[in-house]
């Protein structure tokens, strides 16, 4: 669920004390996401919506969140906008947040 390798990665990438805010960024920009896609209920952005989660979710190791993200992406890329499974996204977003909150003392060196 988590890629607590890549999660170490970026620590080590943007220093301990800013790791903080760009997990807090992630957060907030990852919510504010999914509240436009609550809102589109006619899918007219849910590839670009899908795209950036996707992208988000995978530099801060949410790596089930982002493959269901790419996955949509794709559906939405051939025409099948319709088909994607949002509560399945929005569910693996909770479950991985959790996951992650709970495992970071834990998992990070």
């Amino acid at each position: 669920m988590i890629h607590w390798p890549r999660v170490n990665q970026l620590r080590d990438e943007v220093g301990a004390d800013e790791f903080d805010e760009v997990v807090q960024i992630f957060m907030d920009e990852v919510q504010e996401v999914i509240s436009k896609l609550r809102e589109d209920t006619s899918r007219t952005e849910i590839e670009q919506n899908l795209h950036f989660l996707k992208g988000s979710a995978l530099s801060l190791g949410f790596d089930r969140f982002s493959k269901l993200c790419q996955d949509g992406e794709r559906k939405a890329a051939a025409g099948e906008g319709s088909d994607v499974n949002l509560a399945e996204i929005y569910s693996e977003f909770d479950q991985s947040r959790s996951v992650f909150e709970a495992g970071l003392a834990d998992n990070l060196k």
